[in-house]
């Protein structure tokens, strides 16, 4: 039987598949293929790379390389300016002293694994270890895609098993009451009077500024958050999740805490676009000064007796949300005042209130029978 006619630099391995050939500044370059169409698609493809110098050898290419070019090329113009900075941060944290240096295709699924391994052992959090998974991923997946690689070896790798989940611990009435009472005489008691009734997240609070309040709408627009990436400084980034864009009402009290924030400082809030809660210059609050605070105020509280245990930023967002629960208010409307993406989200992260509230609302419909 006569052999297929290939086209000129074209042949077929003895395995069946097609190796294309093409020479470049006097060596010799191959891509692999299944047809002869992809084989003809690959050697173009691979022809321009090397015209235009952005060829990189497959046996060469290192992961710290392919990490560059993958957030260069193909994240920094398609994520937040926090995300991809993010990224950034875990992989030189994370991944750079472990994988970095390998190259990129002698890199497999126990390879991975081991990374994931050394991690647990070192007893950094499971939800860091995700992250850091999901960037991986999203790393040699586009490998695979452009052929640097064969098949992504994160795909061949299993995440450590979930350890039992810390619940975050909101304050009781007491204690927020205690703490707001050693606040008294706090520069930022108005920030916490304000979480407390909003369930803000940290940046959002700090990136507040007067402008968001709309006295006419009766609401606070939550429309920012505010960052800080070493040697980048402090920059606003658009809130968390689509949903995590709001409007809450404004109530009262929140207003009066908002308007008494406005004239805290002596010098004109609206000017600058200063934000809101700011320290005494007028510049950003930073997160761990907010953090500072609060130690401050509970040491102050442990020196007479009196044990708040550890309060983040957070648990004050977890105490509305818990209060707001015991007040009746519905799961669905929580989610939207709280910018939860979804309302399985608000649910498992509330659910160890329910049970008294589905007790109480029991005990109201008793007298009917």
């Amino acid at each position: 039987m006569e052999k297929k006619k290939l086209p000129p630099g074209i042949r077929q391995r003895a395995n069946g598949r097609y190796e294309g050939r093409i020479k470049h500044n006097y060596r010799s370059y191959s891509v692999y293929a299944d047809t002869i169409t992809e084989t003809k698609k690959k050697l173009a493809e691979l022809k321009y790379r090397l015209e235009h110098g952005t060829f990189v050898e497959k046996s060469k290419i290192t992961l710290d390389e392919w990490f560059s070019t993958w957030m260069e090329e193909y994240k920094k113009n398609s994520v937040k300016k926090g995300t991809y900075y993010n990224y950034w941060k875990y992989y030189n944290s994370m991944v750079k002293d472990r994988l970095g240096n390998q190259r990129l295709s002698d890199i497999r699924g126990e390879h991975i694994q081991r990374f994931y391994n050394s991690l647990t052992e070192k007893n950094y959090a499971q939800s860091s270890i995700k992250i850091v998974s999901a960037i991986l991923n999203g790393c040699f997946k586009q490998a695979e895609i452009n052929g640097i690689i064969e098949k992504n070896p994160v795909k061949l790798a299993i995440l450590p098993k979930k350890g039992e989940r810390i619940k975050k611990e909101a304050m009781t009435k007491e204690q927020q009451q205690v703490f707001m009472r050693y606040a008294e005489d706090s520069y930022l008691y108005n920030l916490f009077a304000v979480m407390l009734r909003t369930g803000l997240r940290s940046g959002e609070i700090r990136g507040l500024k007067f402008s968001d309040i709309d006295k006419s709408k009766g609401v606070l627009h939550i429309v920012r958050t505010l960052k800080y990436i070493e040697g980048i400084g402090y920059f606003e980034d658009t809130p968390k999740t689509k949903t995590s864009k709001r409007d809450i009402p404004l109530t009262e009290d929140v207003l009066h805490y908002l308007e008494a924030q406005k004239r805290y400082w002596n010098f004109n809030i609206e000017t600058f676009g200063r934000y809101l809660f700011c320290n005494e210059k007028g510049e950003p609050l930073s997160r761990d000064r907010l953090q500072a605070e609060i130690n401050r105020i509970v040491l102050r509280a442990k020196n007479d007796g009196i044990e708040l245990g550890h309060i983040t930023p957070h648990i004050f967002r977890h105490t509305f949300a818990t209060r707001a629960i015991e007040a009746g208010m519905q799961p669905q409307i929580l989610k939207t005042i709280l910018g939860h993406s979804s309302l399985s989200m608000t649910m498992d992260l509330y659910s160890h209130v329910l049970p008294d509230v589905k007790s109480e609302e029991m005990q109201k419909i008793s007298c009917a029978f």
